[in-house]
């Protein structure tokens, strides 16, 4: 990790493994819906789960599909700590967010339910559909930081020229010399 501190202004965060919990979701889902019980976060070794899990890859899509489009209906919880500290920040700047996600109204409305009105206003989300396409956005608003859970995009960033942070998760274990936080109290000794 670098040693000065990041201002909040001057960082992005994914959404899905970095704010929201999706994995929780799925592995929920995926047992009380499809009968697939047993599945635990750390059998996740693969960013894409099929490759790692004993299920039908169209199964996983339909869990992932519900979750991306009815994020307050299926359950998703936010991530330890994400929401007191996130708050923290916006409490001094806005606070961006962008997800590979195709739509940004799911997550809209997510942040209205997990945050007081006043800091779901500050929270930016940007959805642009792709997961290699993040630098072009980090670019344009500005930002000099980002903290992902996808190793592939955090590489990317770091060719680009962003200060890329990977947050630890079971299916990002080879972090390639990247730096690592693991934990919103990580982020919060990073940007507060």
């Amino acid at each position: 990790m670098q040693t000065g501190k990041i201002h909040p202004a001057e960082i992005g965060f994914d959404f899905d493994g970095v704010i929201a919990d999706t994995i929780e979701a799925f592995i929920r889902i995926a047992c009380e819906q499809y009968d697939y019980c047993g599945i635990k976060r750390e059998h996740i070794t693969e960013f894409s789960v099929e490759q790692c899990l004993d299920m039908d890859a169209g199964i996983a899509e339909e869990i992932f599909l519900r979750i991306l489009h009815d994020s307050v209906g299926t359950g998703l919880l936010p991530m330890p700590g994400a929401v007191e500290v996130l708050t923290e920040m916006a409490d001094h700047t806005p606070v961006t967010i962008i997800t590979a996600r195709s739509e940004a109204e799911p997550v809209h409305y997510w942040l209205k339910q997990m945050f007081p009105a006043q800091i779901a206003q500050a929270l930016h989300v940007v959805a642009m559909g792709d997961h290699d396409d993040k630098a072009r956005h980090i670019k344009s608003l500005g930002l000099t930081a980002f903290i992902d859970d996808r190793v592939e995009t955090c590489l990317q960033l770091r060719q680009t020229g962003v200060h890329s942070i990977v947050f630890a998760q079971p299916w990002n274990h080879n972090r390639q010399g990247l730096p690592v936080v693991h934990s919103w109290t990580d982020i919060r000794t990073l940007c507060l």
